[in-house]
């Protein structure tokens, strides 16, 4: 008996996320965003990564349920599922070339003597991947550069940015997902 309200359950939140439920997708989206954003921060990741990352991976968990190439088997499955596709996309991130990829560095870095050179190297990174984000932003088209800029700097929510846009959260979130992909192209082509 136990067993087909389970199954009750999974299908009922399957349809849900597949019929575009705004409140379930919210409620799941909010329930698993802070162990991914733990997993990043520990490991080398900054609370803007942290968010790009989930939300690259709920768009991935969200299409995969869609077209049916992920049915949950158990209570767990769905939140197992995106925190392996959030662990995954951290980790290709990391072992990327355009994490590794060396820039100038700017004036204000400097390497105090008492840090290991583990340390130094970690520092040096992020200096070198912020660098170049920034540099790239700058040269963003005005519409993205304005939206990443008011969730980013300003930290306005996708709620708050669908009303300045007059456009529903989704469309926000997507619109921003896009700015982000389109950021990451252009660094990526710039350290190229």
């Amino acid at each position: 008996m136990g067993e087909v309200t389970y199954i009750d359950q999974q299908f009922a939140l399957v349809k849900a996320i597949k019929s575009n439920d705004e409140m379930v997708l919210k409620k799941l989206y909010q329930d698993n965003y802070k162990k991914v954003e733990t997993h990043i921060l520990n490991n080398r990741g900054s609370m803007p990564q942290a968010k790009d990352i989930y939300q690259e991976a709920f768009l991935a968990l969200y299409q995969n349920i869609k077209d049916d190439k992920f049915i949950p088997k158990n209570d767990t499955a769905i939140q197992g599922y995106l925190f392996q596709i959030s662990k995954n996309k951290w980790t290709d991130f990391l072992r990327s070339s355009h994490f590794k990829k060396t820039t100038q560095l700017p004036e204000s870095f400097q390497i105090k003597e008492e840090h290991t050179l583990h340390e130094q190297e970690e520092q040096l990174e992020e200096a070198q991947t912020r660098t170049s984000a920034l540099h790239v932003f700058h040269k963003m088209g005005d519409e993205c550069k304005k939206l990443l800029e008011i969730f980013y700097f300003q930290k306005k929510s996708l709620r708050e940015i669908a009303a300045l846009y007059n456009i529903g959260e989704a469309s926000a979130r997507n619109k921003k997902y896009r700015c982000i992909q389109k950021l990451r192209t252009l660094v990526s082509q710039t350290n190229s």
